[in-house]
């Protein structure tokens, strides 16, 4: 009896609306019969014929309806197999390879607002929004909740065998969390951020002037930051001279994206009499666990706002940074103290150890060579043996790296790859120079040898957060823009983005470290030789200090005529850089775009990327060169435009005049339109 009654329960449901629409075509068909006999019965028998078809198709939706139940509900009773059918829940069976529902409970019906539907009907005709590839994963609820309507579903489900190996039904129970998305989504709208914001040279904007001077500045800074927060609802507070702090709702935060952090453009309208423009850092802190946890998150945003040049925006959200902003041009802003306590950090790092290895990234240029030279030299000082990884050949300071390799000093120093890796030990100091990617290092291998580690340019390129993190004594002496990734809880920090190179940061250690006479000429001409490089011939990021330390390595006995002969090229290599300077066309007015299919090398590439910059009306040159079945990019500037905000559109990053980026697989053809769209959207970004 009880399972007739379910049997009654499951045909009512099944059945929905075939008996009406059947009613309505024998009406029709006996209407037919007043004007055409023949056609009237043509009619009932294709009406005869429809309802043997729809009757059976509906007891095998009923047999398989029953099965299924049968094998989820073995050994309940009828009871609750109905409690199943009747189920407050919205609950739909479908097949998941094919879409069709194969039964569904009237809440779901309601639910679609389909209540009529009849079979064959797909459960994507009905949720557009609904994906089922979870419950082909194995998965038993949905990644996201699905919206119906105004309304939002969390579906849980499980897949069913009913017969052959890839026969499946799936079942889907539907919970309305309409209510908590909102809970949810207001809950995220009114979470703290936190920021701090400080006037990145507030020194030169008062130097020299008046208390009242001043005070007409400081009062301009603090109302045009107010008027800025204000909109958001925000609480701005000044703690320092040139500090605030900020906190705002996360929904309100929203405000500060849609107008581009104009505050960066604002504050550079404050002018002091001396003609000097301010500029601001801020750094933010997102979906931290804590209030202390989104001030740290804040703080490492500002440090790293500052470290890649400042006058821009930094957001620390979770485990991530975004940027935004950072295309002025850097100013120096170094002193002489800092250097002192670094060269005495250092020194006592060296002390600590017996050993030290060198090595920078692969196709090590002169940079690289100079800043090699400078810490064996100050190794040697503090009878610390040392090893410099020699790069496979060839690449560009070949000839360069022998010259020193001959000298009495350098005997045995230069060691292999395979060398270096065995006689890392757990007391090695490693020294990486002038890159800051692991998979651009000559031995990245060492990085995993357990040996404590001293970068010089680049650290996020050098090595994993998790071995940065359990090294006890991590030095960082690094002058590009830092990138999202860094390493972080360095014992030593030297990050200098104003500097002009690594050799520059290096020479400057070697004066506090050396005495007079300790640093050989040869030493002393690859330090100038990378920092000529860098600056193009003090032509580029050259500061004051540059020339001071170009002036003690002059003194320390450097020969610029041999200097100069580091840069010289053969007449091939010049008849090759000056094809892609014939190739080259301007592309928006100011940009000098290069491509070539030869195999050029990245230092020939590079110098007609310089060379396109003589070119009178160039603001900024892109050569794309292919090499090892990839296409490379050398970006070079020297003036507003950053070419490392582009480079890092395409993967790439350096420093705001000079930048690069490989693409693995394309050819420079190929690259040609992603680096076109990576600049309209640099340009157009800074007109919005």
């Amino acid at each position: 009896m009880r399972q007739q009654t379910f049997q009654k329960a499951l045909s009512r449901m099944t059945e929905t609306g075939v008996r009406l629409f059947f009613a309505a075509c024998l009406l029709f068909a006996l209407l037919t019969a007043i004007y055409n006999i023949w056609l009237c019965l043509a009619e009932l028998v294709l009406i005869l014929l429809l309802y043997l078809f729809f009757q059976t198709g509906i007891s095998r939706r009923k047999k398989e309806v029953m099965a299924y139940l049968d094998h989820m509900t073995s050994g309940v009773d009828v009871a609750s197999r109905r409690t199943l059918i009747s189920s407050p829940l919205p609950i739909a069976i479908f097949r998941p390879d094919t879409d069709d529902i194969i039964w569904s409970n009237e809440r779901f019906l309601h639910l679609t607002g389909d209540p009529d539907h009849l079979f064959e009907t797909k459960l994507s005709a009905l949720v557009p929004s609904f994906q089922s590839q979870w419950l082909l994963d194995g998965d038993h609820l949905s990644p996201e909740p699905v919206p119906v309507g105004d309304q939002l579903y969390l579906v849980f489900g499980n897949l069913v065998c009913t017969g052959g190996q890839d026969e499946f039904l799936a079942t889907t129970y539907w919970v309305d969390v309409t209510e908590y998305a909102r809970v949810a989504e207001q809950f995220d709208a009114t979470r703290p951020v936190v920021g701090i914001l400080q006037v990145d040279n507030y020194e030169d904007l008062n130097r020299g002037l008046e208390e009242g001077e001043r005070s007409v500045i400081r009062t301009e800074i603090n109302n045009r930051l107010a008027a800025w927060v204000d909109p958001a609802h925000g609480m701005l507070c000044r703690y320092d001279r040139d500090h605030y702090i900020l906190l705002v709702e996360a929904g309100q935060f929203q405000d500060f994206y849609r107008r581009k952090f104009s505050i960066l453009d604002e504050i550079r309208q404050v002018q002091s009499p001396n003609g000097v423009a301010a500029t601001l850092s801020i750094g933010f802190g997102r979906n931290g666990a804590s209030p202390r946890e989104l001030h740290e998150f804040a703080s490492l945003a500002l440090d790293m706002a500052l470290s890649r040049g400042g006058d821009q925006v930094v957001i620390r959200d979770g485990g991530e940074f975004l940027f935004f902003g950072g295309r002025s041009k850097e100013t120096e802003r170094r002193t002489k103290v800092k250097s002192r306590v670094v060269a005495s950090a250092f020194s006592e790092l060296l002390a600590s150890t017996d050993q030290v290895i060198v090595m920078g990234h692969k196709y090590p240029d002169l940079d690289v060579l100079g800043a090699v030279a400078g810490v064996c030299a100050i190794a040697r000082k503090k009878g610390v043996s040392i090893q410099a990884v020699r790069a496979p050949s060839p690449y560009p300071a070949e000839e360069q790296t022998r010259q020193l390799a001959a000298l009495p000093e350098y005997q045995g120093i230069f060691v292999p790859p395979d060398e270096a890796l065995h006689l890392a030990g757990p007391n090695t100091i490693l020294v990486v120079v002038d890159t800051n990617r692991p998979e651009q290092t000559q031995v990245p291998e060492l990085l995993d040898s357990g040996a404590r580690i001293v970068v010089i340019d680049h650290p996020e390129q050098v090595q994993s957060l998790d071995l940065v993190q359990s090294c006890n004594r991590v030095a960082v002496i690094d002058h590009h823009r830092r990138a999202a990734t860094y390493i972080e809880g360095a014992a030593l920090n030297y990050h200098e983005p104003y500097a002009s190179s690594a050799s520059e940061l290096v020479a400057e250690l070697v004066q506090y470290i050396l005495d007079t006479g300790d640093l050989k000429r040869q030493e002393a001409e690859a330090l100038l030789a990378g920092i000529v490089l860098d600056t193009k011939g003090f032509t580029m990021r050259t500061g004051s200090r540059t020339f001071e330390t170009a002036a003690f390595l002059r003194k320390s006995g450097a020969d610029t005529a041999q200097v100069n002969k580091f840069f010289q090229n053969d007449l091939r290599d010049t008849v090759t850089k000056f094809h892609i300077i014939q190739g080259a066309h301007t592309y928006r007015g100011s940009i000098a775009l290069a491509l070539t299919d030869r195999l050029v090398g990245r230092a020939i590439a590079g110098q007609a990327a310089d060379e396109l910059l003589n070119i009178a009306g160039i603001e900024a040159s892109f050569v794309l060169f292919p090499e090892a079945g990839q296409a490379y990019l050398s970006a070079r500037s020297n003036s507003d435009v950053n070419v490392q905000v582009i480079s890092e559109m395409l993967g790439g990053g350096g420093n705001a005049a000079t930048a690069g980026a490989q693409f693995p697989g394309k050819t420079p053809e190929e690259v040609l339109p992603l680096l076109k769209n990576a600049i309209d959207t640099y340009f157009d970004d800074e007109k919005s």
